[in-house]
């Protein structure tokens, strides 16, 4: 679906259900945004395309697929910009090993995924995939910080329309555990490159006999970045699980894990396999070398692990004693209990800004084994944010459950340009291979950080860059002065990385003359001081890091409006274009799962909705071009509208879809535009196809519905078949007539 054609507004191809809404969506919006003269094409950036873009000499002629995500990493550093990005896969070592099966089934003469390379081909393959590993597309695209809110008219919808949220009662079992020392957060360590230092960092690894190993040289530092280098122990880590199991079992609770080995792709899915071999230690123990036989990898999560162990010898002997260890353990949280699929199975099915909202808003539960709820341990190993989920439950022990009729918002400002912080941090981080020494050396051989390091521990190295702080700061002042919320920098003062920060921030707000505007806590003080504010109904902004960017855009909208989904989501690129991201993935897996097994759709398109009308807002600005603007306005009077009319897609099969709710947004959109009062042209253009769409809204919805209930071949999971899901997507062959006319 690559277009290589200059176009107006990028439209990003991604992966699993926001793509598929895009092959019924897409279509309606370059119908209408034609009559601005405004062309939309598309861009690949899903992860079957990055593989085949990755192996170009492998492919033939017919099967060549572009750098799409090369190309819009130099896009997104013009003032020329405007891309429309839906959440993409951050894949884990088995998603991507399931992409590339499907891709040489499909033909695709890609190589295999080595687990261990031992060639020097294998490891360049190795290398070449692990470029698409985890979140290889946002670090690339996001050239500029973060504006993340839920829209008023979404916001006014979740009020008159509250979402499910569960009780939670005083004596819930229900905590936070996390490990508090010898974790990353303990032990970090930053600095402010002086003029002196910039340059090229080396990070150096003294091993205890002396020899030394380069890990990493030539990353290019400019003045003013600062530098921040930390680990965790090993032994620290095995020792907090083995606790925090027992525990577990002691307060009979649910065991859960929360993660993020999608995004933190080097250090996440080692500390994911560290709590499977904990979970399972007996069995580790008894069959060490049958494992390391067989390259058992518990990184990649329980569920690849079993199916090595069913092709052992012993596999039989081995899974019955997994079974017996597994039946003495504490229950674990379930993923999906019905199919026995547990928190530890699959690194990327449990992350951590999706499943801990989950929790919290279930008033503390989560599904067990037996398929009941129960109260559950969240394990979340680096205390670098754990403070925040944990105040988050001692808010709700004491006072109740949010009452989403009456809270008021929380709105996000993110640091995330040029690879802020731990985000940035893949390249650098590094599983230590013997005891010693690890060293930062700046370029004029200043020795900037040193940590004493052993075996198995997991060191790494992040950094922010000045001019992205600055970019940061500048619009948290302008976010404030437009709204007045009470706003808020999440920093701890205690913390190395945001103890630079500080000292960063606070001369450039007093110069600005803000310094009384803004406070600035520690996140657990800040947590409480939100829920505080919106529990009163007030509003407030978060001024917070990448990663807090992250957590808190999924934990507030979850609570507030049932989903992060329907977030509006600015990126204001640092050389002045926009990138206008469409909501979390979440459960994106499991639309596609219905959508295939029952021709049913749930994902909800009003996060894309939002984004075109944001999009074309900024288009209009940017170039003078009055009708894209009316037409930005008018999308979001069809959001209220079909928002207001409970148009929105339900969770089962008979109710309206994805599909469904792409019409009425036609139909709202056709009419706003017919009865605004700023471009007659426009008005008139939009008039006719309004009525035909009305006229012939019952047809349509009949034609919708058509097949429903009755499995779908999309001709792939990864790599889908464009007409098929054409024939699926887009069923009305009436509502095509007019949209295609």
């Amino acid at each position: 679906m690559s277009q290589d054609a200059a176009s107006d507004i990028i439209y990003t191809v991604t992966d699993e259900a926001p793509q598929l809404a895009a092959a019924s969506l897409l279509p309606i919006v370059r119908k209408f945004v034609s009559a601005a003269g405004i062309d939309v094409s598309t861009r690949d950036i899903s992860v079957a395309g990055r593989i085949l873009a990755t192996f170009p000499e492998r492919l033939t002629a017919e099967q060549a697929q572009s750098d799409d995500l090369a190309a819009l990493g130099q896009l997104v550093t013009t003032p020329e910009a405007n891309v429309i990005k839906l959440p993409n896969i951050s894949a884990s070592v088995p998603q991507l090993q399931a992409a590339i099966k499907e891709l040489q089934g499909q033909g695709f003469d890609v190589p295999d995924y080595p687990e261990a390379p031992a060639t020097d081909e294998e490891k360049d393959i190795r290398a070449r995939y692990d470029t698409i590993k985890g979140s290889a597309v946002n670090p690339v695209l996001r050239e500029g910080n973060s504006d993340r809110r839920a829209p008023a008219a979404v916001k006014a919808y979740a009020k008159d329309n509250p979402h499910s949220m569960g009780a939670w009662s005083a004596d819930s079992k229900t905590k936070v555990s996390t490990m508090g020392a010898n974790d990353f957060r303990s032990n970090e360590k930053s600095v402010t490159l002086s003029a002196a230092q910039a340059g090229a960092l080396k990070i150096e690894h003294t091993a205890a006999d002396g020899s030394v190993t380069v890990l990493k040289d030539g990353i290019d530092m400019p003045e003013g970045a600062i530098v921040d280098a930390t680990f965790m122990s090993r032994a620290a880590l095995m020792d907090f699980l083995g606790k925090a199991i027992d525990e577990t079992k002691a307060d009979g609770t649910l065991f859960s894990l929360h993660m993020k080995a999608t995004m933190m792709k080097v250090s996440d899915p080692i500390i994911f396999g560290h709590a499977v071999r904990a979970y399972l230690k007996p069995v580790f123990d008894k069959y060490d070398a049958e494992f390391k036989a067989a390259a058992v990898n518990p990184n990649s999560g329980l569920g690849t692990m079993l199916d090595v162990i069913a092709g052992m010898d012993k596999g039989a002997e081995i899974k019955a004693e997994i079974d017996a260890v597994m039946a003495d353990r504490p229950p674990m949280y379930m993923v999906n209990s019905d199919k026995g699929i547990t928190n530890l199975h699959v690194p990327s099915d449990v992350i951590i800004d999706a499943s801990m909202p989950a929790v919290l808003r279930a008033g503390g539960k989560g599904w067990g084994p037996d398929g009941k709820e129960g109260d559950t341990n969240c394990v979340i190993p680096d205390s670098s944010y754990a403070p925040v989920y944990a105040e988050t439950v001692d808010f709700f022990k004491a006072n109740g459950a949010l009452d989403v009729t009456k809270a008021g918002t929380v709105q996000n400002i993110g640091l995330m340009a040029k690879k802020a912080e731990e985000y940035g941090s893949h390249p650098t981080t590094f599983e230590i291979p013997a005891d010693g020494t690890v060293k930062v050396i700046a370029a004029n051989g200043d020795v900037l950080t040193s940590h004493d390091v052993e075996t198995g521990d997991i060191w790494r190295m992040a950094s922010t860059r000045r001019e992205a702080v600055v970019n940061w700061v500048d619009l948290a002042i302008s976010r404030e002065a437009t709204t007045g919320y009470a706003s808020v920098f999440w920093l701890d003062e205690t913390r190395g990385h945001d103890a630079e920060l500080i000292k960063m921030i606070t001369p450039i707000l007093a110069e600005k003359g803000k310094a009384d505007t803004f406070q600035i806590m520690a996140p657990a003080a800040a947590t409480r001081h939100a829920l505080e504010v919106i529990t009163k109904g007030d509003n407030c902004i978060a001024i917070t890091g990448n990663v807090l960017r992250d957590y808190l855009t999924d934990l507030f909208p979850i609570l507030e409006v049932g989903t992060s989904a329907k977030m509006l989501s600015v990126v204001k690129l640092m050389n002045g274009g926009g990138m206008f991201e469409t909501g979390a993935g979440g459960s994106a897996p499991k639309h596609v799962q219905q959508l295939m097994e029952e021709n049913h759709l749930r994902w909800d398109s009003l996060g894309e909705f939002c984004a075109i009308a944001e999009s074309l807002r900024f288009f209009g600005e940017a170039h003078g071009n009055a009708k894209a603007a009316v037409m930005g306005d008018a999308a979001d009077t069809a959001i209220i509208k079909l928002l207001g009319k409970g148009k929105s897609p339900g969770r089962k099969v008979g109710q309206p879809d994805n599909r469904d709710s792409h019409f009425f947004f036609a139909l709202y959109w056709a009419e706003a535009l017919a009865a605004q009062s700023d471009d007659a042209e426009l008005a008139a253009s939009f008039a006719d196809l309004a009525g035909a769409l009305n006229a012939q809204a019952d047809t349509i919805s009949t034609e919708m519905m058509a097949g429903r209930g009755a499995a779908v071949d999309l001709g792939g999971y990864y790599n889908t078949d464009d007409a098929k899901v054409a024939t699926v997507m887009r069923p009305s062959a009436t509502l095509n007539a007019l949209i295609d006319s």
